[in-house]
């Protein structure tokens, strides 16, 4: 817990404590820790003079922001109308069976973080998945392995 205050006080600095950089605070941190614990959330609320509840309206209105532990690495399904009929939810069902975890979960290590989402823009190239950012156009069973093994 230490070093994550210090992680987050080294954050705060870096961006000279300017209030208006609140967002990019809360992305660097849950960068470095994988979600925003509630202890750092309190820890910036002191360090900039924002009141813990508009922090915690921001952190809980953006999707990017976590307040629950999640992976080191985010898979996301495409579960979009293009993605769907291309057939997205048998793409889920096969990451989910590979990683042993459902939508919305992750798994026991903290190794990977599940999630569908609408649309990820990739819709000629459906079903796609996505994982930290590196797009999958219809991942075969061994690319989904490969990238379980991660």
């Amino acid at each position: 817990m230490i070093r994550d205050l210090k992680l987050v006080d080294d954050i705060i600095r870096k961006h000279r404590r300017k209030k208006n950089a609140l967002i990019q605070i809360l992305l660097e941190v849950q960068k470095r820790l994988n979600w925003l614990p509630r202890h750092t959330l309190k820890w910036i609320s002191a360090r900039l003079d924002i009141p813990l509840a508009q922090i915690d309206g921001v952190a809980h209105f953006y999707e990017a922001l976590s307040l629950k532990p999640r992976g080191a690495h985010q898979v996301q399904i495409c579960m979009g109308t293009a993605c769907h009929v291309r057939g997205a939810p048998g793409l889920l069902a096969k990451v989910s069976g590979i990683l042993g975890i459902r939508p919305g979960q992750t798994d026991p290590q903290q190794k990977f973080t599940l999630e569908t989402v609408h649309c990820l823009g990739c819709c000629a190239l459906g079903p796609v998945m996505a994982v930290d950012n590196e797009y999958y156009s219809d991942p075969s069973t061994e690319q989904i392995e490969k990238i379980a093994a991660l």
